[in-house]
Parts: C-alpha cells; structure tokens; sequence
C-alpha cells in the first residue's frame, strides 16, 4: 500500500482543515516545500498537494507554490496534485510544473468525459469525497446528488479514486474500514483512502483491507502522531509496533 504524506496549501501555507471546514483551518506552518523535502527525506515515494484556494474558487493561485515543491521533489519523489484542476489546460500546466498525477473532484464528478480528456495529459486520480454517501463539490461546499456507489463506474479512464469520507477528515477518529473495503471490491479502479487515520494501527487496518491502493495522511503527521518513516514501515509490512 502506497502511502501519501498530505499538504494541504492555503494562502501559500501549510494548513489543515477540519471536515473540509475553511472557517475550521488550523496552519502548520509557512513553507510548503521544506515540508515536502522533509516527506522525500524521510522515504516518501509520493506526495499529495491540494491547492485549497482554487479547490474553492477555481484560482490557481498557490501554482507557483505546487512547482517549486515539483522542482525540490524532481528525481526523489511524486507528485500528486488536486484543486481546482478542471480543463486539459490545467493539466498541461502543472504537467509544465513538474505534476506526476492529477486528482480532479468536482469537475470530474460534474463531467466525467473530461477525465478522459485529461487523462490524455496526465493520469487522474479522480477525487470522491462524500459525506454519508453523497459526493460533494466545489471545496465540499456543495452536494452533488450524486451517490459514491454510483460514481464508481463512470470513470473508466482514471489511474485511481481518492475517496474522503468528509466527516472523519482532520478528526483523527480512524478511517471507514467497512466503507473503503465496500468501495475496493467495488471499484475496477484503484482506491486510495483518506480521511480519520490516527495512528500506526490505524494504517494496519488498511493494509488489511485487501487491494487498496494506498493512503492519504496529513494531520495524524503534523500532530506528531507518527513519521513518515514508521508510516512507511507499517505500509510496507502490514504490523504496527
């Protein structure tokens, strides 16, 4: 299982959401590329960018920040970029950047041709973030009426899913066992988990879970609940210390 440290920039910081709440923002720090190089360090294989101001608004204006980590992760470590990606164009430019692999949510979920259409730039991993089910949109904003179970099926085209159960996101309370492991048998796709893991325990479960793809995971490392390097441990070997 593919483990994925998280940083999530707003304002060109390092910060973290709670229930993907931008009233509920904690900052973990102001250099988003000296904590990329601090992940790459330490083993990480990926890691996982969201520009939360063009999540919400649709304005890539931490791009410049997603290049400069590109560029301080070139030869060492990909990259995984998601918000605000909603054209082949944006594709092409963080493509330019340095980009591994794109994450398209809403856009995705609103138009599912245009993973297709982005897929012939960059791989997608196609974000479905739900709350009981149902996915939301536009920075978890909005609902989309459209239900995880159905969406698993429109996206032929996609590298793999990001699945965030919005309500365990930055709350540290564990992942959805029994919904994740739903969608992998589900899912012809690969899954990538995100959202409630707290601890090196938390990371064995998932493993458990036979074929998921990977895991997403930011605050359980900015609180110091575990590194990287014994995330990767657990990752690899299935057994918590």
């Amino acid at each position: 299982m593919d483990l994925y440290p998280a940083i999530d920039v707003r304002g060109g910081r390092v910060v973290r959401l709670t229930r993907g709440d931008y009233d509920a923002e904690t900052v973990y720090g102001d250099d988003p590329v000296a904590v990329a190089r601090s992940f790459a360090e330490a083993g990480a294989t990926w890691i996982h960018v969201v520009d939360l101001d063009a999540a919400r608004s649709g304005d890539p204006v931490n791009r410049p920040v997603v290049a400069a980590v590109a560029a301080a992760l070139a030869g060492r470590c990909r990259l995984q970029t998601g918000g605000g990606v909603r054209t082949p164009a944006d594709a092409e430019a963080l493509r330019a950047a340095g980009v591994d692999r794109v994450v398209m949510g809403s856009a995705a979920v609103r138009e599912p041709d245009l993973v297709d259409q982005v897929a012939g730039v960059l791989p997608v991993a196609v974000g479905l973030d739900h709350r009981d089910g149902e996915l939301a949109v536009h920075g978890w904003t909005e609902s989309s009426g459209v239900r995880l179970d159905d969406a698993l099926g429109r996206f032929p085209a996609a590298a793999a899913f990001v699945i965030t159960d919005i309500s365990r996101d930055g709350m540290l309370g564990g992942p959805d066992l029994d919904g994740l492991a739903r969608a992998v048998a589900g899912s012809p796709v690969p899954v990538v988990a995100s959202g409630g893991v707290a601890s090196l325990a938390d990371l064995a479960r998932l493993v458990a879970i036979d074929g998921l793809g990977g895991v997403i995971t930011g605050k359980a490392l900015y609180e110091g609940r575990f590194d990287v390097a014994d995330a990767l441990d657990v990752c690899r070997t299935g057994v918590a210390p």
